[in-house]
């Protein structure tokens, strides 16, 4: 019958606020294209460096499809094709490439690329460059690489206080893409206190993606008991929004898919709002709001905050080849 006996004696009438923006980034729509692409060109097997985008259910599909995803690329066999994730790679993982003849496609988001130019930049340049991000992150691995020796990396204000730097006059700091807003205001502000000629990136790190998101959040916490945020675990972008939402009082969860959502956290819950991080498919979020819908949350109301039109074109590798398939 679809309703069980709880929500069938539950009143009608609880909400949903659905937020826009939510979901896939242009970066992720942009890595996810390449797969498949690639996939259509050239047919399976082919490699990918780490999981394409940090999302349970876009690595299945893909995997389904024929993709191979792997840790490093010792387990690439030599030769073949190989793809590196929307996260990006150090230049010790592009040598390696190079040497053991792997054909490369690089869907390396290209804010993230932003980042990593302006490491080599300021390296150059003889600066400390200051990484806020979160250690075990495949993106700030790939920062790190870009200039091992010039680089260190802080995730709270606490390890700003510790820092050490050579030439106090001579910082710059530059930010992983997918971080809290409101946290690393903070720990460029304690960076700026001990560090005052220190600089910053010519222009916000962090992805435009994961900052509309997050103002989405905060607006629609003074409206909500409880936000759902359909991403998987391991997405940075995913998890800043559960804690945004969290501080401001309103309890936040982050779920892979419908079936994560435990009945006790919806007790008490009359508005319900859903988002998405910047690498879960929007599939995932319809089939929340249905199985919502089936609890009791029948009115449907979406809050929009912005729109957006970004879009990023192929690598290099794949769009000269679409180009004149096309011709």
């Amino acid at each position: 019958m679809g309703l069980d006996a709880d929500s069938a004696a539950r009143p009608s009438g609880r909400k949903l606020i659905l937020l826009t923006p939510r979901g896939f980034c242009a970066g992720v729509v942009r890595a996810i294209d390449v797969v498949k692409i690639a996939l259509n060109l050239y047919g399976a097997p082919i490699y990918v460096r780490k999981e394409i985008v940090h999302n349970r259910h876009v690595v299945e599909q893909l995997r389904q499809a024929g993709a191979i995803f792997v840790e490093e690329l010792a387990e690439v066999p030599g030769g073949a094709r190989v793809i590196f994730s929307a996260h990006g790679v150090s230049p010790a993982v592009r040598r390696e490439a190079r040497r053991r003849n792997l054909n490369v496609i690089d869907a390396t988001c290209p804010l993230v690329t932003k980042v990593h130019l302006e490491a080599v930049k300021f390296a150059r340049k003889g600066y400390t460059i200051v990484l806020i991000g979160h250690k075990d992150h495949d993106e700030v691995a790939g920062t790190l690489g870009e200039a091992p020796d010039s680089t260190v990396l802080v995730s709270s204000e606490e390890d700003v206080d510790r820092l050490q730097v050579p030439h106090p006059d001579k910082v710059v700091y530059l930010t992983q893409t997918t971080l809290s807003l409101d946290e690393t205001k903070g720990i460029v502000a304690r960076l700026r206190a001990r560090f005052p000629a220190i600089e910053g990136p010519p222009a916000q790190d962090i992805c435009y993606a994961t900052e509309n998101r997050q103002v989405a959040v905060k607006a629609v916490a003074p409206m909500c008991q409880l936000l759902l945020v359909v991403g998987s675990q391991n997405s940075s972008n995913s998890r800043r929004l559960v804690e945004v939402c969290s501080k401001q009082g309103v309890p936040a969860y982050l779920v892979d898919d419908a079936g994560e959502v435990r009945p006790e956290w919806l007790e008490n819950v009359e508005t319900l709002a859903v988002t998405a991080g910047a690498s879960a498919p929007e599939v995932l979020v319809e089939r929340l709001i249905e199985s919502l819908r089936l609890k009791g949350f029948d009115q449907l109301e979406e809050l929009t905050l912005k729109d957006e039109d970004v879009r990023f074109s192929l690598p290099k590798e794949l769009l000269q080849i679409t180009t004149a398939s096309s011709v």
